[in-house]
């Protein structure tokens, strides 16, 4: 199979950057796909950050100002991995300049500036998808699947939850996730929630009102100066859904929490049905756990999953699969969708998600103003 070269620009080096770095220079263990992707450019406004980079040999361009890797003629598509203040300007341009873009969630730091980069990229026709990497996981991967084939029967009631304790930690000093006019009023809603809203949408399962507890427990932080900054961002939240399956009303519960005692990282899914049910948790990474009913008897069931990824790769099956392999996975999926062989593989968030997510936040954010359900079509529209 012949390789097509597609050349990728990162905008933000940090942390996730790094990781896109990694999937690009491991892309050999995957079986072969027509596309074969390269890191040519990275910009970050701090210059430090961009020495980790020069070890990649392929990369040409060191940047700190992204306006110079938009113009880049050899750059074809765009990581952009900055603060949510950043988000709409920065989308907005890599699209205007013609580049294809993996964004990151939440889309734009509220849903206004969601609804303009919307309307930017519907006008240029560039490919865009939104990163959540959590489906691609071999056992949440197989979860999906097993949701999507019927076999949980009439749906009974669903959770979905994206739980750490990163900020358990009273000491530790601010940042800019805690500051809402770099994250937004949103907080956590808007940093973690995709991911627990990934696989539910792509299952159809769409909330249609809310009922929303959202909590503040640290009121301020060390400023890292001596002194202390306030806190005005959302720690956890907790969203209580109706979803519609089978023309009735079904519970889902969605959860999203930077305070959650004992989870390091959590990604958990629970789907249950009359005639089946499954469970998965990042916790135990492996573990694909699934509920049948015969006759009087009901039982929960365990399988090991080894390393059977979407998108097959060299390494045994045997073995166990992490993050930079679910991260190299959702790139696998971003460019096979792009160049059209993705197949009824799973695909990344798209933009119509995240306009949806954010649909969903707003309620969340009125419903905890008023204390009320929020109906979620009782709010406007998406602008033309």
């Amino acid at each position: 199979m012949s390789e097509k070269p597609v050349r990728i620009g990162i905008i933000g080096g940090g942390l996730m950057g790094r990781e896109l770095a990694s999937a690009i220079g491991r892309w050999f263990v995957l079986d072969p796909l027509p596309v074969k992707p390269e890191l040519v450019a990275v910009c970050d406004a701090v210059p430090g950050v961009l020495d980790w980079f020069r070890r990649v040999p392929t990369v040409t361009q060191f940047a700190t100002d992204y306006r110079a890797l938009l113009d880049n003629k050899d750059v074809d598509v765009v990581y952009i991995a900055v603060p949510h203040d950043l988000h709409e300007r920065m989308y907005i341009d890599c699209v205007e300049a013609g580049k294809d873009l993996l964004a990151e969630k939440p889309f734009g730091i509220d849903r206004q500036a969601a609804n303009n980069i919307a309307r930017a990229i519907k006008k240029s026709k560039q490919f865009v998808r939104v990163s959540s990497e959590f489906p691609f996981l071999p056992a949440m991967y197989r979860t999906w699947q097993y949701c999507a084939s019927g076999a949980l029967g009439q749906l009974i009631e669903v959770r979905s939850a994206f739980n750490h304790s990163s900020d358990m930690d009273p000491n530790k000093p601010i940042n800019w996730k805690r500051q809402a006019k770099r994250c937004g009023e949103l907080g956590v809603l808007a940093d973690l929630g995709m991911h627990p809203l990934h696989v539910p949408i792509k299952l159809g399962w769409r909330p249609v009102r809310v009922h929303a507890q959202l909590t503040k427990i640290y009121d301020q932080r060390p400023d890292g100066k001596g002194g202390m900054a306030a806190c005005d961002t959302w720690d956890n939240a907790l969203l209580n859904t109706d979803i519609r399956a089978n023309g009735r009303d079904i519970p889902m519960h969605v959860e999203m929490k930077r305070l959650s005692p004992g989870d390091t990282n959590n990604w958990l899914f629970e789907a249950y049905g009359t005639e089946g049910a499954v469970k998965f948790s990042s916790s135990d990474t492996k573990a694909f756990r699934t509920f049948e009913r015969k006759g009087g008897d009901q039982s929960w069931s365990r399988i090991d999953m080894g390393f059977q990824t979407p998108f097959k790769v060299s390494t045994g099956g045997i073995f166990e699969a992490g993050f930079p392999d679910c991260y190299q996975q959702m790139w696998a999926a971003f460019l096979a969708e792009r160049e059209g062989v993705l197949g009824d593989r799973m695909g990344c968030v798209t933009v119509e998600d995240a306009l949806f997510s954010h649909d969903l936040f707003a309620a969340a954010m009125q419903s905890h103003r008023d204390k009320s359900v929020v109906a979620l079509e009782s709010l406007p529209g998406v602008p033309a």
